[in-house]
């Protein structure tokens, strides 16, 4: 008699598997991404770093780039939410909470390297990815825009001052950490969130609309 597939094995159901399964093989990617690079990434190998099968890694993913995505969006998420928190519990003062957002970027990309890499460094090294690239980015953008116009009222710059503002920010700030993790930008975490923190408050009230 086959077994059903949604009976559970000691008091863990098939979905359950199956989502601890593919928890796995993200973790997995990420540390074969994070420290080899997306070129390393194979099947093969990421199933060898999670402990499964390449019939599982099947399961979740239809190929490689799939599992690049998933990978991108869980370290995007993490980043997201973790700036959302900084700028929660900062003083409600506009340069200290662009000073704690800013922080808290930085934090994550140094402080796993892994996810540093993934978010900044491989992400634009992928065709799959760049479309999913761009809108992580328009979603970083809009919570920039919406910072600004949420801190500065009526100083705040119209919608496509503000649009303009925050991609080149968002973009800026891409750069820049991708050069501090590959080592060409030779300078003191703390000296990097200042310049940074800075060039987001001197620009966050930048207009080019006619009177």
């Amino acid at each position: 008699m086959r077994t059903s597939p949604t009976r559970n094995w000691r008091g863990v159901s098939a979905e359950d598997r199956r989502s601890g399964r593919r928890a796995r093989l993200v973790e997995a990617g990420l540390e074969v991404i994070g420290t080899q690079g997306w070129a390393a990434a194979t099947v093969r190998s990421v199933c060898r770093e999670a402990g499964l099968t390449e019939r599982y890694f099947y399961e979740s993913f239809a190929d490689r780039d799939a599992l690049l995505v998933a990978v991108y969006e869980q370290v995007l998420t993490e980043g997201i939410e973790s700036v959302l928190r900084a700028v929660a519990e900062a003083p409600r003062d506009f340069r200290q909470t662009v000073r704690a957002a800013i922080t808290a970027g930085v934090d994550l990309v140094t402080g796993d390297r892994r996810k540093g890499r993934v978010l900044v460094l491989e992400a634009t090294s992928n065709e799959s990815l760049q479309r999913r690239r761009q809108e992580g980015m328009r979603a970083q953008a809009t919570l920039v825009s919406e910072l600004a116009r949420d801190f500065l009222g009526e100083r705040a710059p119209d919608p496509a001052d503000a649009e303009i503002t925050s991609l080149a920010m968002v973009g800026t700030l891409a750069e820049v950490g991708g050069a501090y993790l590959e080592g060409r930008l030779q300078v003191s975490r703390q000296r990097l969130i200042d310049h940074l923190s800075g060039i987001v408050v001197a620009a966050a009230t930048v207009s080019s609309a006619q009177p």
